[in-house]
């Protein structure tokens, strides 16, 4: 099914942001509208560019997440475009995406519904790669983005949830915050269409416990044979980490699980001007985009 924008679909005037390569967009279909803030990285490049859309944690905002992931500055050198889309207080009085209200669970309706929109709006204006584009966020955002995974794997060629939830893990509010502290009482439904995806979840997060980032990656794994390496390993800051990679052993299909031994609800490796950033890392933004540069869409559909 292809969501059409129809009579609703509005693209409001660009403006310039500060933040050097930046404007700020809008984005809207019969669902709702998003305001956004687009990256584009300097010079004409060779090609078709890669699309990352980032979805921001609860009480950020798409600046803050900007700044606090530096992302922009990773983009800029990578030649990587990205969108914040920024969820609005009108839509949640904390500024969570609303991972956890079965309307904004599905294709075709909801928040689901805008940010494929607004991914979609993106691809049709500027010179981007269909076969690279991609999802990830924090907390919220990074439950968004696996929703988003298991809603548009059409769309989306990896998906990165740091410290965030599996799909469908709760289906109310009541449901979430116990979901944050002990994970899913059911079982979070696995794709159809299995999505390569990257999740860090610190162990020491008493906001949204690690299991979680367990059964995101348990609900991501296709049901085929896998092959398995866990390594240990520490940042420059001194961040000790495990690292466990899985691969489809005849396929695209590839996932890793990073597991931040003693750190909380923060950004890995993230700049401490933004909220809920850990700067002793590792570089998460780095090594999302390195994962998510390593899986395109044409060479999953080719497998399947």
């Amino acid at each position: 099914m292809t969501e059409r924008p129809g009579p609703a679909a509005i693209k409001l005037a660009e403006r310039s942001i500060d933040r050097p390569g930046a404007l700020a967009r809008r984005y809207g279909n019969q669902a709702g509208s998003r305001a956004y803030d687009l990256f584009v990285p300097s010079g004409s490049g060779s090609g078709p560019r890669p699309l990352v859309v980032m979805l921001h944690g609860c009480s950020q905002t798409a600046r803050d997440f900007a700044i606090g992931t530096r992302m922009d500055r990773l983009a800029e050198e990578q030649g990587v475009i990205v969108a914040y889309p920024d969820q609005p207080r009108s839509a949640n009085m904390l500024k969570s995406w609303n991972w956890f209200r079965d309307s904004d669970q599905h294709r075709g309706r909801g928040e689901p519904s805008i940010l494929a929109g607004l991914t979609r709006r993106i691809m049709e204006d500027l010179d981007v790669d269909p076969a690279r584009v991609y999802v990830a966020g924090l907390s919220s955002g990074g439950a968004a983005a696996a929703v988003m995974g298991q809603t548009y794997p059409d769309i989306y060629a990896a998906v990165g949830i740091h410290s965030g939830l599996a799909s469908g893990a709760a289906g109310s509010m009541a449901a979430a915050l116990s979901t944050m502290r002990r994970g899913a009482v059911r079982q979070p439904l696995r794709t159809a269409h299995p999505v390569p995806t990257i999740v860090f979840h610190g162990d020491r997060d008493t906001t949204v416990a690690s299991i979680n980032g367990d059964q995101a990656i348990a609900q991501s794994r296709p049901g085929t044979e896998l092959t398995g390496t866990t390594t240990e390993g520490r940042s420059a800051a001194g961040r000790s980490f495990t690292r466990t990679v899985l691969a489809e052993t005849y396929g695209a299909w590839s996932s890793e699980q990073w597991l931040l031994h003693g750190a909380g609800h923060a950004w890995a490796g993230g700049h401490p001007s933004g909220s809920h950033t850990d700067p002793q890392g590792p570089d998460a933004s780095r090594e999302i985009l390195r994962f998510f540069m390593s899986n395109t869409m044409g060479a999953r559909l080719h497998m399947t």
